[in-house]
Order: C-alpha cells, then sequence, then structure tokens
C-alpha cells in the first residue's frame, strides 16, 4: 500500500473583493520582483562598478514587462501556437494562465540589452548581477504552480507522492517542489556563493553563464520526474519540451563561462 501527501487544496485566489481577485500565482511574480529588485539594487554596489540604484530601480519596469511579454508569447510559441493561431484574441487572455520561462527568459534578455545600450551600462557586468537574483522568481513561480495544482509530476509510488486535483486518482510526483528547490534554492545558493568573489564578479558574463547552465541541467533533470503537457507528450526517445528548449541554454552558459575573461 502506497503512503501519499493529501495535496493542501489551497485556494488559488488569495483574496477578493468582489469581482476583483488576487491570485497566490500574481503575488508570486510580485513576490519574485519586487524581492529581486531590492537585492539588485545591493548587487550593484558591489566592485566592480555597473549602475547606480536609480538605474536599478528603472530597470525594475524593463524587467517586468520583458517577463510578462516574453512569457506569455513563449508559451503561445512553444506550447500552444495551433491552438492560439485559431483563435488569436485569445493570446491576451492572460488571466486564463499559460506562462512560459523560456519565453520570459527570452523577454527579459531582450529588454536588458535594449536597457543597457540606452543607459551605457555594461551588459554582461549588469546581466550578471540580474542573474544572481533571478532564482527568486524561479522560487516563488514553482511554489504557485503547486498551489494551483498544475504542473504536476509523474505517476509514482515515492513515500512523498501527492495526489493532485487534476492528476486523476494516482500519486505524483510534486515536481513542482522539485524545481523550486533546484532552480530556486540550489541555484540562488549557487550564485550567491560565486558572486562573493571579486576576481568572479570581474569576469564579464560568468555568473550569466552559470544561470543559464544550471537552470538548463536541473530543468533536464526534473523534467525526468515532470508530467508532460497533455496536449503535446513525449517527444522523440521519451523526451519533453521542456528538456529541448534547456539545450540552447545550457550550450549558450557552457559558452559564457568558458569566455569569460579576467576584466579590469
Amino acid at each position: 500500500m502506497t503512503f501519499v501527501i493529501p495535496f493542501p487544496a489551497i485556494d488559488p485566489v488569495l483574496i477578493s473583493f468582489g469581482p476583483v481577485a488576487i491570485h497566490w500565482y500574481s503575488l508570486a511574480y510580485i513576490a519574485g520582483l519586487v524581492l529581486g529588485w531590492r537585492l539588485l539594487r545591493r548587487m550593484v554596489l558591489r566592485t566592480p562598478d555597473v549602475a547606480g540604484q536609480a538605474d536599478t530601480d528603472d530597470y525594475l519596469v524593463w524587467a517586468t514587462l520583458g517577463v510578462i511579454l516574453g512569457g506569455r508569447m513563449g508559451y503561445v510559441l512553444f506550447y500552444n501556437a495551433a491552438t492560439y493561431l485559431n483563435d488569436p484574441l485569445s493570446i491576451f487572455a492572460v488571466w486564463q494562465g499559460g506562462m512560459s520561462f523560456h519565453g520570459g527568459l527570452g523577454g527579459v534578455i531582450v529588454a536588458t540589452i535594449v536597457f543597457c545600450r540606452r543607459r551605457g551600462i555594461d551588459l554582461w557586468l549588469f546581466s550578471d548581477r540580474v542573474a544572481c537574483v533571478a532564482p527568486i522568481g524561479l522560487f516563488f513561480g514553482r511554489l504557485a504552480n503547486f498551489i494551483n495544482g498544475e504542473l504536476f509530476g509523474r505517476v509514482t509510488d515515492v513515500s512523498w507522492a501527492v495526489v493532485f486535483p487534476r492528476g486523476g486518482p494516482d500519486p505524483r510526483h510534486p515536481s513542482q517542489i522539485y524545481e523550486a528547490l533546484g532552480e530556486g534554492v540550489l541555484l540562488f545558493a549557487v550564485l550567491m556563493w560565486l558572486a562573493r568573489s571579486e576576481p568572479l564578479r570581474r569576469r564579464p558574463g560568468l555568473l550569466t553563464g552559470v544561470f543559464m547552465a544550471g537552470y538548463g541541467g536541473v530543468r533536464t533533470v526534473v523534467e525526468l520526474f515532470r508530467q508532460p503537457d497533455a496536449h503535446i507528450g513525449f517527444l522523440s526517445f521519451g523526451s519533453t519540451t521542456g528538456q529541448w528548449l534547456s539545450v540552447p541554454l545550457i550550450l549558450a552558459g557552457l559558452f559564457l563561462i568558458f569566455r569569460a575573461k579576467p576584466g579590469k
């Protein structure tokens, strides 16, 4: 007989005021952006100089737009293109869910490049600071996925398995928690530990590369336990869309790590 953990069944809506509802998922985005911004304000003060705190305050708006617009377009293009081609207006129905990390990352990359060029800020030194705080948002986002009972894992008999309301009667891996711990806690700890070293901070692009390769690696492993989207399923050799999207991240991250040379 398999022991399972009952799903906590937390209401996805934290509080509502008439037709206005505040969702945990929205709070996860807000918490990730705000806490990341506060830490980024401290990170830019470390040598070598890269930007001022006023620049960081302005960057929050750019990062927010990059996450939301990129995350939505990434989901549309990578995970459900056919549906949205048949009903283009539903692309704007973000309240119905549907965000992609890889798309959000792409949006933030574009926003960061444009922001740094307009401000005359060194791109790689600034992106290294941004990379160090990015796992905060990943952590809260995955916790929100768990609260929503979405993106659950594959059927299993491990003692910490959870029966998700949307996943049928079988116990499953709480893969959202795996991702919160790997993409969030572990990756954050590694990056903050590396960022303590000034010589490493003076290697432009190094920390960005560690984040990209680290996220891609963790995501690839967790996908072994995560149930693929029902409308996509498994791809060649039992792989998943998340794994294929993570391969370019790993390669790009390794490239940045090996090309990072000590600066001034």
